[in-house]
């Protein structure tokens, strides 16, 4: 099929290289034209605006920060819905508010047009390993027609239900992938503090019956953080807030993803901010009176 990609970052730049070799043929766009350099030398076409990847594809998925720049890509000047065409599906896999989700989508509607929220539970490395899964919003006969793709870019692709409830579900996975790594950062601390060496918790902690995925590959870099973060704290905390906001919308208590965003606070007051979120382990350390 003809692929676009709006949105070339570290996951935009995993995804393109897996539906090259599926054999769609892709045409990409990103803000920073550098990021596109290997993914054109691999066979991606380039777009000159948002617009122009859509109306060159039959599916034009984007991947980009926050609300704010969605908006930008999907309804700008030049965005997305001025290029896709009548039988184009427009897919957003970004990590946004469902409550800004389903604003975009009724402007496609309202256009004859269709959006559908496809977040995407994963990381790099997950993406990389093809273990990465799609969670859809939206109807059922879409659904079936763009799940093909979906499965040439991660192992499983579920429909959620309709436009807006794949982007919630996705929230409140990170929500509890937040939260399962700080009580690993707590747990990891606890035993430290007790005397076990800090890369003998680790490793225990990983053969227990608490490893999860997530932990699996996260949880060594209290031991060995590295230059590059999958996630820093300023991008996983914008995560922990839609959480919360949306729980404070909806009047859901959230307890948990409220304290662990006072622990992703005090890595700011730190200043270890651009690190991985893992990083929440020195502030234990500097609360328990060990060294990092």
């Amino acid at each position: 099929m003809n692929i676009g990609f709006v949105g070339l970052g570290d996951m935009g730049k995993g995804i393109v290289p897996r539906l090259i070799a599926a054999g769609h043929n892709v045409t990409g766009w990103n803000r920073s034209a550098g990021k596109s350099d290997k993914l054109i030398e691999i066979g991606m076409a380039w777009g000159e605006t948002p617009a122009a990847v859509a109306a060159a594809s039959e599916i034009t998925f984007s991947c980009v920060t926050d609300a704010a720049a969605i908006r930008a890509v999907a309804l700008g000047d030049d965005g997305i819905i001025e290029g896709i065409g009548e039988d184009g599906l427009y897919l957003d896999m970004s990590t946004i508010s469902p409550i800004v989700s389903r604003e975009i989508a009724a402007a496609f509607r309202a256009k004859g047009r269709t959006m559908m929220d496809t977040p995407i539970s994963g990381s790099p490395v997950t993406l990389e390993q093809g273990k990465a899964s799609l969670m859809v919003g939206g109807s059922e006969a879409d659904f079936e027609r763009v799940r093909p793709v979906l499965l040439d870019i991660g192992a499983k692709a579920t429909r959620i239900g309709e436009q807006g409830l794949a982007v919630q579900t996705k929230i409140g996975i990170n929500l509890t992938l937040i939260v399962e790594m700080v009580a690993f950062c707590e747990g990891v601390a606890l035993a430290e503090k007790g005397g076990v060496p800090r890369a003998v918790a680790v490793e225990a902690m990983l053969n227990s019956v608490v490893a999860s995925p997530v932990m699996g590959y996260r949880g060594p870099f209290i031991l060995d953080m590295p230059d590059k973060p999958l996630a820093n704290v300023t991008l996983q905390q914008k995560d922990a807030l839609l959480a919360l906001e949306l729980a404070r919308e909806m009047g859901q208590p959230a307890p948990l993803i409220a304290a662990a965003n006072e622990l992703l606070n005090a890595c700011r007051g730190l200043g270890i901010d651009h690190r991985d979120f893992v990083t929440v382990y020195d502030v234990y350390c500097h609360l328990g009176g060990m060294k990092p």
